[in-house]
């Protein structure tokens, strides 16, 4: 920059000495000028000839400009686009993105009805409503004023290229107000507009989801996963969750055989997935394929013991007698022996088979090292059976009462224990969120007494739970009664 500064410095004393040295040169040649015009004759020297003829182009400049400024100012009257208007334009388009700029300064501020005023100054000079509509409709909504936010996103519909974002803007207020009807319908259509959007993915996913529209739900996961926003292996546990929802039917007597493949599907793409194997399992049974139904669970409980699949594989053989039901439970029971569950299973079948002592044995330490209600009741139940006392049969009792129930289907987000599995936290809403473990002692939810022993209440013949009479004597109670009492 500075070695063009000189140059030019440089180049202008070269000019004006050039200009001297012409100058001197012409004085010197003494030649006159002789003009004729009208009868008048002028005799002038060269040098004022030269000064004469850069008058006379000077004036011939001015007076185009002149007739130029004239014409502009006949079109500008008429309204036609000039250097006139384009400087008025110009001056507008400057104050309107000024109010723009300030508009969003204010509004990232938290002054929203500042920011609301200079949209609206910003939409009448610019006239782009592309830049401002935006604005206004966001600044509106931060004021409160929620139809002209409204009508700013409608406005925003009519043109191709901010189509999404009015959609987007209605969904959100439609979230807000609750309208999840409403709401769906417009994730659907910001979904067609912006399909590789990862927060719309989200939301249609969750509406979905809520709404029970499960094939969709699969529809819009398979489109996160080519977006790219979805890793594989998250896809294929999530795919599989939508699978099982979409088989709930499958325990119907009705089930389509639609249905039972889901299951099925929903099991293969996760197998470690309790309820999806569960309910492979009884689409098996549905089928007659009691084969494939067992593997499904052992390979299952070699994953995760859970009462789910022991229940299920009860079903395989329902009018079976407790003696008959242990030895077939054998194939179970020998896999994870290390396993509570496995324990408490394995204890619960020798009670129902009235084999006390080696009910003792097979729960070993369990009810003292981790006693839950279920550890606790079963071993009452072992007592009750080998003979003891009723005091020490009623002290278990109250202890399996007083006891934390023990693994349950808890939200890894909000930590809320639900009875039953389900693919959205009803609390939270979050998805895909519940796992089978210990609670938190707050979330902790107390069963009624029939549920401390779920195997022996399917049995065939199911044996007596106690129970403590008004009296303080102890009686037998069905599993049945206990229930009628407990609700």
């Amino acid at each position: 920059m500075m070695l063009w500064s000189l140059a030019k410095v440089v180049m202008f004393v070269l000019a004006i000495a050039a200009l001297a040295f012409g100058a001197s040169f012409l004085s010197e040649t003494g030649a006159a000028m002789r003009i004729m015009v009208a009868g008048w004759e002028f005799t002038i020297g060269p040098l004022h000839a030269v000064v004469l003829g850069l008058f006379f182009f000077v004036l011939v400049w001015l007076t185009l400009k002149i007739v130029g400024f004239l014409a502009a100012t006949f079109r500008f009257l008429n309204g036609d686009e000039t250097a006139i208007s384009r400087y008025f334009d110009r001056n507008r388009e400057r104050k309107g993105y000024k109010a723009l700029s300030e508009g969003m300064m204010a509004l990232a501020s938290g002054e929203a009805r500042l920011a609301l005023a200079r949209a609206q100054t910003a939409e009448r000079l610019l006239g782009r409503p592309e830049l401002t509509t935006l604005l206004v409709a966001q600044a509106a909504e931060a004021s409160g004023d929620r139809g002209r936010a409204t009508e700013a996103y409608k406005t925003l519909l009519q043109d191709e290229a901010t189509r999404f974002v009015g959609v987007r803007g209605l969904l959100q207020q439609k979230l807000a107000d609750g309208d999840r009807e409403l709401a769906l319908k417009l994730a659907e259509k910001a979904f067609e507009l912006r399909p590789r959007h990862a927060e719309t993915q989200d939301v249609l996913l969750r509406l979905q989801s809520d709404a029970g529209d499960w094939s969709g739900a699969r529809a819009t996961l398979g489109a996160k996963l080519k977006a790219g926003t979805l890793p594989k292996d998250v896809y294929r546990r999530r795919d599989a969750v939508l699978a099982l929802q979409q088989a709930r039917t499958v325990i119907d007597d009705d089930a389509s055989i639609e249905a039972r493949e889901a299951a099925i599907e929903a099991n293969k793409l996760s197998p470690d997935l309790i309820p999806a194997a569960a309910m492979a399992a009884r689409g098996y049974l549905a089928k007659g394929d009691k084969k494939n139904a067992t593997r499904v669970l052992k390979k299952a409980w070699e994953t995760m013991p859970h009462p789910d699949l022991a229940a299920a594989f009860a079903e395989l053989e329902p009018a079976e007698s407790p003696k008959a039901r242990l030895t077939r439970f054998k194939s179970l029971t020998n896999l994870r022996t290390d396993s509570d569950e496995t324990k408490m299973l394995l204890a619960e079948l020798l009670v129902a088979a009235e084999d006390f002592p080696a009910a003792r044995r097979a729960l070993g330490d369990v009810a003292t090292r981790h006693p839950t209600q279920r550890s606790l009741a079963v071993l009452a139940a072992i007592a009750r059976g080998e003979g003891a006392e009723d005091a020490e049969v009623r002290a278990l009792i109250a202890r399996a009462i007083a006891a934390p129930r023990g693994p349950q289907w808890c939200c890894d987000n909000c930590q809320t224990a639900r009875p039953a599995w389900h693919p959205v936290c009803e609390n939270c809403g979050s998805f895909d969120s519940l796992s089978w473990r210990e609670p938190p002692a707050s979330a902790e939810t107390p069963p009624g007494l029939a549920e401390l022993l779920p195997l022996l209440q399917s049995a065939t013949a199911p044996e007596p739970t106690l129970a403590e009479s008004p009296s303080g004597q102890i009686e037998a109670e069905t599993p049945d009664q206990i229930l009628r009492r407990a609700n």
